[in-house]
This record gives structure tokens, sequence and C-alpha cells, in this order.
């Protein structure tokens, strides 16, 4: 496991993933929000390949996240679009209802980067968020994420074109170092 000073990145458990389905992607605002393909209802014996990690898959490493306090479950983390040759990769979290405004994101963040720039030994990572995900932007912007720019109107969510937020961050800039 990957320890923070609130938060703790596991491998994704079993038991995990009907939490995580009911808490973040059965809700249809949240899962419009969080995922760039369209909300569908999925069966619930379905290998959702947001929640089933895929082992033999090394461009993408699914976390769960775990609160160190209790050891319980909050939310999901990932690293994704891994690219050894430009050393770079795209990271992404979701929170439980429950877990949200607490400072675990700024955690999460923390602990993906040291995952990318000390395990991994990748150069850049990058998040692309909605512009009105304010407790993203700040969980970024307090690890030492720039805002490299505005794609507008690129996601379509829940009927209205909205703007998303391009943020990166070099191993050379980061605070961890």
């Amino acid at each position: 496991m990957l320890k923070g000073d609130l938060v703790g990145l596991r491998a994704r458990h079993e038991a995990d993933i009907p939490v995580l389905r009911t808490e973040l992607y059965d809700d249809v605002v949240t899962g419009s929000r969080a995922d760039s393909r369209p909300w569908r209802p999925l069966r619930p014996d379905t290998k959702d390949p947001r929640l089933v990690g895929d082992d033999t898959d090394p461009g993408h490493v699914p976390f769960s996240v775990v609160e160190l306090a209790g050891d319980t479950l909050i939310g999901t983390a990932t690293m994704w679009g891994i690219d050894t040759h430009h050393r770079s990769a795209h990271i992404g979290l979701g929170l439980l209802p429950s877990a949200r405004g607490k400072g675990y994101g700024t955690d999460v963040v923390a602990v993906l980067c040291h995952y990318g720039f000390v395990v991994r030994g990748l150069h850049r990572l990058q998040i692309e968020t909605l512009a009105d995900n304010f407790p993203m932007l700040r969980a970024a912007e307090r690890n030492g994420f720039v805002r490299e720019g505005v794609l507008r109107s690129s996601s379509w969510v829940m009927g209205e074109f909205l703007d998303e937020v391009l943020l990166g961050l070099l191993a050379e800039d980061w605070q961890g170092n």
C-alpha cells in the first residue's frame, strides 16, 4: 500500500466494487461528470472496466483509496495512459460523497505524484477535469500542478457542453522532491 498523511492507495478488492459502483457510478450526474463516455446502467454482474482492474495492462493502474485511520474505503484513484517512452501519465480520483470536503483529495493527488515520479520514474503527470470541479482544481494546485489550458466546450455533460481544464506537473517542479 502507498501511504499519504490521511489516505492509503491499495489494490482494488472484489468487495470494493459494489460499494464504488453504488456510491460513484450508479448516480447518473456523478457518473456523467466522472467519465467521458455516456452514462448507462450496468448489471451488478458486469465486469465494469472502470472498477475491475486488468493486471495485464501496464498503462492503467487502478487503486482503491482507504482512510488510514480506519482502513475504510473512501474512493478510487487511477493512473492511466502511462507512456514509458515519454515518461508521462494521467491521474484522476473519485471520492465517495461521505469522504468529500475532508482534505482526502489533496492527499490522494500527493500519493499519486509519489507513485508516478518516485516509483514509476515518470517525468510528467497530467490532470483533465471539468472547469467547475473546484475541489479537484484545488487538490491539483496544492500539489504544484499548473493550469496549462482550457478546452472550451469539450465535454458533453447532462445536456450541456462544459469547459475542461488541463493541468500538468513536471518531476522537477514537484513539491515532494
